[in-house]
Formats: structure tokens, sequence, C-alpha cells
């Protein structure tokens, strides 16, 4: 049967933590293949072995027992062959899978594994954490029960005092059953308690069982305070579901699920999110999203992703709970897809949910209902290629708001190819190509339908080489190339402007763009062109690694005629359009430096332009900083950093004590147009050696006159788990060369 993943894997149920000292000791002690290890002899070495061999042995002095990989080591050790039982004193010590386990007595039938461990204390190599317990007792290899077990990653200070503890007063594990309960379970934190439960059952191994998972809480301008708590519902092995009641202070109640399932054909995820009565909204809000993915007979595959929510406000209110990158245009897609031999086809319906605000209205994009098509590629050998696409959309625009309703259409369309690489080596290549882009539209009017056809031809030659020297740079060697490249691209005019665009766009000027042979996207729009493409790089790679050190690039266009049809939507006789310059380094140590320029020489002016320079001396140690220019449309500086405010030495106390180190973290987004702040993020982050805090205030634009500020806190206990309103996304997606700072460190 198919299984699901572990939910949740870093925040496990808290009764797991309850239970992990003395879990970790019974699977330390217990062998991982019983029926082998009951096969291995008894070893015993001692200064000093007395008794007789077929009934007692009594061992003094350096005693060593072993079996398999199980080692007890003791002052006095009694071994008696009858029962196979051990009786350990005097500074007992069990070592298993780097695991480590000691007492003053330790009472053990080894066939059987029952007895009794006094006073135990033990070290977890997998989390680096341990504790000690009053007394375990063995009931067999698959149960045992743990008296005033306690748990930390920490080293007690010299009161004996911990800066975090988890106790229990009895924990019980069943490993057959893969259950285990703890009584009396309480996390203190510097000897206050942040988390209690009186009785709680819990999974031992990674394998999944209903219980409660540890709470969350979150503070924001728009909401207030939230405190959540996760009820993990094991339904079966190929089902699971995680139900979150919350309290929010200024809205209310709310709900949020999440239901995951997995069969042999399918597989899928719903999420929902329910607020039933907002109290700042004044009504119900929601949001749920579906993604389901599944097989078809015939080689085929299907997906659908749908996310839609209750209005228009959502995206500002509840921005975590949307999870796509354009948070006011929610998907709805529904697509399946066919593969025989070279041959694909595919169908698709798309229908948008956009998220309009009257302060900054968006364009709606037109909904595809349907499209489908069919597309192969074929290589005919001695580098002749071709390529096919055909395809029909109906194409429906919804909810344009206050902006103009642009008509619906039916559009069929063929995308055809056929080129032959005459010279593809790794030296140099040549590549002449014919295309047709043929299309026919039946446009909907409020005076009728229009039908348009049109099929524009393309040629075109690309041609590149390569060339290498060895390069020496500041005592590195180095191999140097020079790449240059020419495109030229044939395509004349056909009229288009009576045509909507459906799925078209202008495409961003780059070195990868400026290679291609339309400077639009989509279907709807083919630039006339008669034009040279010329350009070249030239790059440092490492002799020894390979990795690149050095890349520079400038590339411009030639026009041999007038351009009619162009993407800024005037018509362009100028002879050389805009050079392009870009280059990238990392020769000086510690420092990444970038930039890209984009010059036209008609105004004597640059148009667009960045440059971006990051120093990252070590680990936790990076600041950078980059500089963006459109002109007359947009300018802005961004800066981000890690760097520590102050860094405990750690050799002093062996690296496990609990010491401090203070980082500082943020990113300030500045518009030098408008003269504000756009996007702010600032934080301090102190890793104690066995807990880590994390402190983050995120202030969010959502319009030029309207933000939300999210007060973010969490404590990761090192070995445990994490508790509280996780701020790594946001510093991740934020900050350039962010490390996580349990990254050099064992991970629990």
């Amino acid at each position: 049967m198919v299984r699901l993943p572990p939910a949740l894997p870093v925040l496990r149920p808290v009764a797991a933590a309850c239970l992990l000292a003395a879990a970790c000791c019974a699977q330390a002690q217990a062998p991982a293949n019983p029926v082998d290890e009951e096969q291995l002899p008894v070893n015993i070495e001692a200064r000093e072995l007395k008794g007789s061999p077929d009934r007692e042995t009594v061992a003094e002095g350096d005693v060593q027992l072993t079996r398999g990989a199980t080692s007890i080591r003791a002052d006095r050790v009694e071994y008696r062959q009858a029962d196979g039982s051990a009786r350990a004193t005097g500074n007992v010590r069990i070592s298993r899978d780097g695991n480590v386990f000691s007492g003053p007595e330790l009472q053990l039938k080894l066939d059987t594994y029952e007895g009794y461990f006094v006073e135990p204390t033990y070290f977890f190599s997998v989390t680096q954490a341990g504790g000690k317990a009053d007394r375990i007792d063995f009931l067999g290899r698959q149960r045992l029960a743990a008296i005033g077990a306690t748990y930390s990653s920490c080293t007690p200070d010299d009161e004996g005092d911990y800066a975090w503890l988890l106790s229990a007063s009895r924990v019980t594990l069943d490993f057959e059953n893969n259950e285990g309960t703890a009584e009396g379970g309480v996390l203190r934190f510097y000897g206050v308690p942040v988390l209690a439960a009186p009785y709680l059952s819990f999974p031992i191994s990674d394998q999944r069982k209903s219980g409660w998972l540890p709470p969350s809480f979150s503070l924001d301008s728009k909401s207030g305070f939230e405190l959540a708590v996760p009820y993990y519902w094991n339904l079966a092995p190929n089902y699971d579901v995680t139900l979150t009641p919350s309290v929010i202070t200024k809205r209310g109640a709310a709900l949020g699920t999440e239901f995951r399932y997995l069969r042999p054909s399918f597989s899928g995820e719903l999420t929902t999110h329910v607020v039933p009565d907002d109290r700042v909204y004044g009504s119900n809000r929601w949001s749920t999203h579906l993604d389901h993915r599944g097989q078809l007979p015939g080689d085929g595959l299907y997906s659908i992703d749908v996310q839609r929510v209750s209005d228009d406000d959502y995206w500002k209110d509840f921005e975590r709970n949307i999870s796509t990158l354009t948070e006011r245009l929610l998907p709805g897609d529904v697509r399946a897809n066919w593969w025989r031999d070279d041959w694909e086809l595919y169908a698709r319906v798309q229908r948008w949910q956009v998220l309009q605000d009257p302060t900054a209205e968006i364009e709606s994009p037109y909904s595809r209902e349907p499209q489908v098509g069919v597309r192969r590629q074929h290589d005919f050998g001695s580098g002749l290629r071709a390529a096919f696409v055909a395809e029909v959309n109906r194409f429906v625009q919804y909810d344009p708001g206050d902006l103009e309703q642009r008509p619906d259409a039916t559009r069929a369309h063929v995308l055809g190819s056929l080129s032959w690489s005459i010279v593809d080596t790794p030296g140099w290549f040549l590549t002449p190509r014919v295309s047709i882009n043929a299309a026919s539209y039946r446009i909907d009017r409020d005076d009728g339908r229009r039908n348009v056809s049109r099929a524009i031809p393309t040629f075109s030659i690309d041609n590149g080489w390569v060339f290498e020297r060895p390069s020496e740079w500041f005592g590195r060697r180095y191999v140097q190339t020079l790449e240059p490249r020419l495109l030229y691209v044939n395509t004349p005019y056909r009229r288009q402007d009576d045509i909507p665009t459906f799925d078209t766009a202008a495409k961003d000027l780059n070195f990868t763009s400026l290679y291609t042979e339309n400077p639009f996207s989509g279907v709807d729009r083919v630039a006339d062109a008669h034009q040279l493409t010329a350009g070249a790089y030239t790059r440092f790679l490492d002799e020894a690694t390979g990795t690149e050190a050095l890349r520079l690039g400038l590339a411009q266009r030639y026009l041999f005629r007038e351009q009619t049809l162009t993407p800024e939507g005037t018509p362009s006789n100028e002879r050389f359009g805009d050079v392009l310059v870009v280059g990238s380094t990392n020769l000086i140590p510690n420092w990444t430096l970038s930039g890209s320029a984009q010059y036209n020489p008609d105004i004597d002016r640059t148009v667009r332009s960045t440059l971006s320079a990051r120093f990252s001396p070590g680990p936790f140690r990076t600041v950078g900083g980059s500089y963006s220019l459109v002109r007359n449309s947009s300018e802005q500086l961004d800066v981000g950093w890690q760097w520590p405010v102050y860094e405990a030495d750690r050799s002093a106390s062996g690296g496990s004590a609990c010491v401090g180190s203070l980082y500082s973290v943020g990113r300030v987004n500045y518009s030098m147009r408008d003269r504000r702040l756009t996007d702010t993020l600032l934080g301090l982050e102190y890793d104690a050696g066995c807990w880590i805090g994390r402190l983050v205030v995120e202030r969010r634009s959502i319009s030029r006159s309207d933000a939300t500020t999210r007060l973010m806190f969490q404590l990761e206990f090192v070995g445990l788990s994490r508790l509280g309103s996780s701020p790594l996304r946001a510093l991740k997606d934020n900050i350039p060369g962010y490390q996580l700072l349990r990254d050099d460190r064992a991970q629990p």
C-alpha cells in the first residue's frame, strides 16, 4: 500500500518530545535485528574473572561485556549463563550506535531484554542532546517505561540548571505498536514552563500518528495576535488531515485544514481556511486550494490546480494563505497530457480569479476555455530537425473591473519550424532555420463577429564560435574564452493591429531575448524584422575546478530596414538598436559583483541598468546591495544583510555550552522615484548554542498608502523542535546568501 510521507517532520507532536529521551535509550539497547543478535556470543573482558563457565561468571576491574553492537562497561559484572542475565554495578556505561548511557546499576536479561537501569544518564549522537531518568524498566524487546525522564541539548550551569529542559513524570513505549505515552510532560525555558500536557500519546518512529502538534502564534497590524493549535489526524496510511483551529484577536475564530491523499494513480492536497465572521471585514472570509495530480490511460498525466478566496481584499489580510507568486492573480488550471513516441497531445482549461484594488487596478488576463493542441519534435538525423504545434484556444475575459472590457475570441494557430545544424561542434555552430506562425481568429465584437487570418514566415541563421586560451590573473590560472555570436533574422511585415493580444507580451531585453527571432512572447504578435544581432561573451574559467570567475558580454542589433511592429508600439527606423552590456565576477575574494546596462545611442543615455554587490567573508556574514533603474518608470535601492553583532567563543566551552552569539538580519527596499520605503525587514537572531531565538519585524507595502506590519518570534530548541511564528521563509526570500544558523551543525 502506498503511504504518505510524515506530516510536518520538523514540528512533530509535542508528545514525541516528551518521549525522545527514553525512546532513544530503548532503541540504543534493543538490537536492530533481534534474531541475529540472539545468535551472537557474549564476550567478557576484565582484569579478574571467576566463577563457573557454564553457570555464572563474575568479572571485576575494567569490565567490558559485548554482544553485537552493544557494549557494556562497568566496575563489576555478574553474568549468569542459565537465563542470560547480567548485573552491572559501578560506573556502568552502555554504548551503541554512537549513543551513550551511564549510571550506577544495570540489571538486564540479554535474551529477553527484561530488567532495569537505575538513575541512568544518556546522550544521543543524532540530536547531540541527552538527559537523565530516575529509573528505566525494560519490559521486553518491544516495551519499556521511564520514570522521571528529562531531555535537553544544553549543558547545566554552575547551579545545575538548564537553559531549556523537557521533563516527564512517566513515559511508556510500545515499539511493536509504534505508540508511546507521556504523563506530566513539561517544557521549561529558563525555569519558566512554556508547554505542558498532563497526558499525551505519540508515535515512536517517523511513522505518522494522530495527535496535537506544537502551537504557533503570529502578530500583525491587520489581524492582531493569532494563536493556532494544530491537530494531526492519521486517517489511513495514505490519507491524513491536519485541523488548525485558531483565535485571532481582531477578527475572531478561524479554522484551517489540510487534507492529503495518495493513491497508486493519483495524489494531492486540499487546504482551506475559514473565518466564519470576520469582525473587521464584516462577513465570512475563506480560501481554498486544491492541488491534484494523476495518471491517465495511454501514458497520460493530468493535474488540477485551483485556488480561490472569498473577496478582493483577502490577499491584504491573509497573504500567508496564498501560495502563488502573483498574489492578486489566483489560478484555476486543469490540464491533461498524452505522449506517444515524439507526439504530445494536450488539453487545458484555465480561469483566473483577479483580486482588484480600486486604487491600483490590474488588467484581467484571458481565460482559456478550452485550450487543445498537439505538438511534435522530430530529429531526422544529420542535424535536420522539425518542430510542429497546432492549437485551438477559446479566450474569455472575466472581471475586468473598471478597465475596458476586451473582446472574446476563438483562435486556431499553427507554429512550425525546420532547422539544419550544418555545423554543431564544441568549437562552433551554424544553424539556418525556417519557421512559420499562422493563426486564424474569430473575434466577438459588439458589432458582430469578425474573422481575421494571417501567416508570417521567418528565416534565420544562427552562428557562433568558442575560442579558448590559457590566462593567469592574481596568481591563478584560468581558461579564457571568447564566444562571438551572430543571429540574422528576416521576417516580412504583416498587419496585426486589428487583432487583440490574448497571450502576448513584449519580452524584457536581455542576452537570451536578444538572440530570439521575435521580441514578443505568445502567438498574437510577430515583429517584422530584417536585422543582425552581433555580440560576444568572454569568460574566465578556473583551470582546476572549471568554475566561472568572470563573465563579460556585449551585444547590439543592426536593422537593415525600418521595423513597423515593435514592443514600444511605434515604428523604429533606428539602424542601431540599444547596446546591452552584462558582467559578473567573483575574482575578488569574498566578493560577488554583477551588473547590466541597456544603452540607447540615439539619446546617448542608459535606459535600463542594474548593479549589485555582495560581500560574504564567512559563515553567517553577508551584506549586499543592488541598484536598479528603468528610466521614466522606477529607480530602486535594495540592501540586505546577515551579520554578527557579537560572536561567542565556543571553543572555550567545547562548542556545546549555552553561550550566545547575536546576529543582525535585515532588508531595506527604497524607491528613489517615490522617495519612500516600500518593503522593510529588520530582525535579530540569538544563537545560545542549545537554543536559538529569532525576532523579526516585516513591513510590506500593499499599495502606495497602505502597508502590513508583521512581528515574527520563534524559539528553536536544538535537538527538539521550533515554537512560534517562523520567519525563516521571509529571511531566505529577502536576504541573498542568508544561512540558517544550524547549517554547520548536526540536525535533529
